[in-house]
């Protein structure tokens, strides 16, 4: 049944979008990529699509991955990391994929990116045991300004929705992060003001309670700079933090293969080492596309 709710009760919106939800059935949803609306906004509603793994019991505790796809903050389509999220699927995590308003879609500015980015983590935390996902276990994940944004809900102050509990953290565990705009002070008008765009910036706000973070980069790629400065702003917080380079590589690289791959070996090698996976890899890394540390916080 499709609730009606009045466009200017913005607060109203994420309630109502949490009772949608937790109403939905996700019977024989092993196997399976179940879509939610996890948040109505003044624009429109907001899905979320769900990977469950084969291994997926209601009210298991798995740990869980949501991507956010990249575009600027103006563009972008939820598709993006569907390969990456039915790779992480067939491991055993819940993956999903988060839709979030943009300029071109829904005529926001980008700090509604990092809000409904955080209404996400906060939606699969809310929902865990309908989900089956350990709230302890969950992965934030994007690349270009999705990665950013993934940053953002794990680093930046405030940026929360009205109408949801803000007693549920929206901060990720562990960040896994492709080509991400880390240092967004130069995107002041993408955000609306310079203010925002540093608040918004996980080189400014990283702190001791950061979580984990992966990053990967082609060298040719003109925000590598910005997560240079994110690891070693980590490292004086003791934070952890490696920028994983691919020679030669523009931005986007991640997108396409063989390095789609390798940077998936080395996600799951990640995940592995932090107790989300186990085994090893179920694909073998490509032999032309490797990758190296080129900074490191411990």
């Amino acid at each position: 049944m499709k609730l009606f709710v009045p466009a200017s009760l913005a607060a109203v919106f994420a309630a109502a979008s949490v009772a949608l939800a937790a109403d939905a059935n996700i019977a024989g949803a092993a196997g399976q990529v179940k879509t939610f609306i996890y948040k109505k906004t003044p624009q429109g509603e907001l899905a979320i699509h769900v990977h469950f793994p084969k291994s997926w019991k209601a009210g298991a505790k798995q740990p869980a991955i949501v991507f956010f796809f990249g575009g600027g903050w103006r563009a972008g389509r939820v598709t993006q990391f569907q390969p990456q999220a039915e790779y992480l699927a067939k491991r055993g995590m819940v993956a999903a994929r988060a839709d979030y308003r943009v300029l071109s879609r829904h005529k926001t500015k980008a700090d509604k990116c990092v809000e409904d980015c955080k209404s996400a983590v906060r939606w699969l935390r809310q929902h865990a045991k309908q989900l089956g996902v350990d709230p302890t276990r969950i992965v934030a994940s994007g690349g270009s300004a999705g990665g950013h944004t993934a940053a953002a809900t794990a680093t930046a102050k405030g940026f929360e929705a009205s109408g949801e509990d803000h007693g549920i953290s929206s901060k990720p565990n562990l960040l896994v992060l492709f080509n991400p705009a880390m240092n967004t002070v130069e995107f002041g008008d993408r955000f609306g003001s310079a203010e925002l765009a540093k608040k918004a910036s996980p080189v400014h706000a990283v702190d001791k309670g950061t979580p984990p973070a992966i990053i990967f980069f082609g060298t040719d790629d003109r925000l590598l700079k910005s997560a240079q400065e994110y690891t070693e702003a980590a490292k004086k917080v003791g934070v952890k933090s490696a920028v994983w380079t691919a020679e030669g590589q523009k931005h986007g690289f991640f997108n396409r293969s063989p390095w789609r791959e390798s940077t998936l070996v080395l996600t799951d090698k990640f995940l592995t080492a932090h107790g989300y996976l186990s085994g090893p890899p179920q694909i073998k890394p490509p032999k032309n596309a490797s990758l190296k540390v080129a900074a490191e916080s411990k």
